[in-house]
């Protein structure tokens, strides 16, 4: 089948070049590969990386610009049966990552596949134990449930011209589409081998902003998951005792240990920021999602 890439971009110079020069490596049979690439206003040398590469680029206003509106405009410009999508700060681990994640997309029900995410060694090391928890090494397809990334997944055109991503989300537009997904009978696929390096370049309050946006999503999602304070206090806790469990394993504690403290704060604390309302705690809902293992 055909397969266009979708890319949202603002601002990643600093990787493009190297995901796309992965991109063009890829190894995929049949139908060819396009990309496509959703610009929110950038001012560094992304459009001109982009045009270098032969991209189809397309423009959305930053007034405008919404996660899950980005993804449609750029679903609406692409013309492949296999819609992929790769944040702009993703680099693909090896040649055949294309092929390994749209092959499970029209098998045993599945509509929507995503694949592995691991960092590198600038990643902070609390995000690499996140990367652990949700890209295990095994795959799982079709897997259970709703959980999906768009960091690095793929979608049949056809279930997205039937349900489009959510415009409104402040995140997680992914789960969204994927818990619908399920609940009309489809299935997710998670393919560990499709990986990808994901490489947040964030200060600690874009990472408190990030976390906190999410969570803002997760309450349409998944109502039942509520934070307190007493939440936080514990799942922060944990996971920084866990982490630094991790980190001692490697010999490395004392490199890490104030990058984790201040990673986990702001994680937990922006959680809790998008998520506070007063509603009946669900505490095996909210330890499925935010318990560090």
């Amino acid at each position: 089948m055909k397969v266009s890439v979708v890319i949202r971009t603002l601002n990643e110079a600093r990787h493009l070049p190297e995901l796309l020069a992965s991109i063009g490596r890829q190894q995929i049979d049949g139908g060819g590969c396009e990309v496509v690439l959703v610009d929110s206003g950038s001012t560094d040398d992304t459009l001109q990386i982009a045009e270098a590469h032969g991209c189809r680029i397309v423009h959305i206003k930053k007034e405008d610009f919404s996660f899950g509106r980005s993804l449609n405009m750029g679903c609406l410009a692409a013309t492949g049966e296999a819609l992929v999508f790769v944040s702009g700060h993703c680099i693909p681990c090896g040649t055949d990552w294309l092929a390994r994640l749209v092959a499970p997309l029209g098998h045993d029900n599945v509509a929507y596949s995503y694949g592995g995410q691991v960092g590198n060694d600038s990643t902070h090391f609390s995000e690499r134990q996140i990367f652990a928890k949700y890209f295990p090494a095994q795959s799982k397809v079709p897997q259970e449930g709703f959980y999906c990334n768009n960091a690095n997944s793929a979608l049949l055109r056809s279930e997205w011209e039937r349900s489009r991503f959510d415009e409104e989300l402040t995140g997680l537009e992914d789960m969204y589409l994927a818990k619908e997904l399920v609940q009309r009978g489809r299935r997710i696929a998670y393919v560990a081998e499709a990986r990808v390096y994901h490489l947040h370049d964030e200060g600690w309050r874009q990472v408190k902003r990030r976390f906190e946006r999410e969570a803002i999503a997760l309450q349409r999602i998944m109502p039942e998951v509520q934070l307190g304070l007493l939440d936080v206090a514990r799942y922060a806790t944990s996971a920084i005792l866990l982490d630094c469990g991790a980190a001692l394993q490697e010999r490395k504690l004392s490199q890490h240990l104030t990058h984790i403290v201040a990673y986990r704060a702001c994680q937990f604390w922006g959680a809790y920021r998008g998520n506070h309302v007063h509603r009946r705690l669900s505490r095996v809902a909210k330890e499925r999602y935010y318990f560090p293992r």
